[in-house]
């Protein structure tokens, strides 16, 4: 940091065994914008990239335990919660949170392979408590249809749930299109401006661990400074390169890389003035 004030996010979530998603996957990405990642660990899963075998939460009182350690010694740019799985962590995380610091809420709720990330009485409490503190709240499909109580298959749809789900408290909210069918990739950004609608090329292949990789983006960008257009912008752009440059792995699942050269080549060049 050549001794100026380092830059930190934080990501609360779980950890994947797989590497692909979750704390591993968050805190790639804080590094590739030269963020220092801390972590506070929620859950712990066996999955690879085709299936959560198993996932054990954490006690409450070790969420509580690692956020205040954290809180403690270092200055948080912005937080990012994933998998919190359980009304009492999610409840634990809104209690601990401080005040003023930009939160950027991935309602992780179901796995690809269709797991069960968040259980169904935990919904009401991140609706209630985490999502009027929230910066951003990244739903993908599914999760929109949850949160905004309507179908969503187009892009209009998009818009009008995400408008629902700000209607909740949120600063803004970006409904993220990777299950939308069509060769393209939309994601749209709801916010006090109106709608902003971003296109991206859709590749051939599913990608374990890329909204892990978006949410963190965000919060990094967060933590250096960036308003929310900016960061919605600069963390499209990173997306597309770590989905290009996605680890193969088996059965034709690709892992998202946050670490992606092409990147990383760009990144100081056009993100250190963030």
């Amino acid at each position: 940091m050549h001794g100026e004030a380092m830059i930190a996010a934080c990501t609360i979530a779980g950890s994947d065994s797989g590497g692909g998603a979750g704390i591993q996957a968050d805190l790639r990405t804080f590094a590739a914008f030269a963020v220092w990642g801390l972590s506070v660990v929620t859950a712990v899963t066996a999955q690879n990239t085709r299936e959560v075998r198993r996932a054990w939460m954490l006690p409450v009182e070790a969420v509580e335990a690692q956020i205040a350690a954290v809180c403690d010694d270092f200055f948080i740019g912005a937080f990012k919660t994933g998998m919190l799985g359980e009304r009492g962590i999610v409840r634990a995380v809104a209690g601990a949170l401080p005040e003023g610091v930009p939160l950027v809420v991935d309602p992780v709720m179901i796995s690809t392979s269709g797991h069960t990330l968040l259980a169904p009485d935990a919904v009401a409490d991140v609706v209630r408590l985490l999502v009027p503190r929230a910066a951003i709240v990244t739903p993908n499909l599914p999760e929109a249809e949850a949160l905004a109580g309507i179908p969503v298959r187009r892009v209009s749809d998009m818009a009008v749930a995400g408008k629902r789900i700000r209607d909740l408290g949120a600063e803004a909210v970006v409904v993220k299109g990777g299950h939308l069918s069509g060769g393209v990739a939309v994601d749209v950004l709801v916010d006090a401006e109106g709608v902003l609608a971003l296109e991206g090329r859709m590749y051939p292949y599913p990608v374990h661990g890329s909204g892990c990789c978006f949410a963190s983006a965000l919060a990094a960008l967060l933590a250096r400074g960036c308003g929310v257009r900016e960061a919605f912008s600069a963390a499209k752009e990173f997306m597309e390169t770590a989905v290009r440059e996605a680890a193969p792995g088996s059965g034709g699942v690709r892992i998202a890389n946050p670490g992606g050269s092409a990147f990383i080549m760009r990144r100081d060049e056009h993100y250190n003035h963030l």
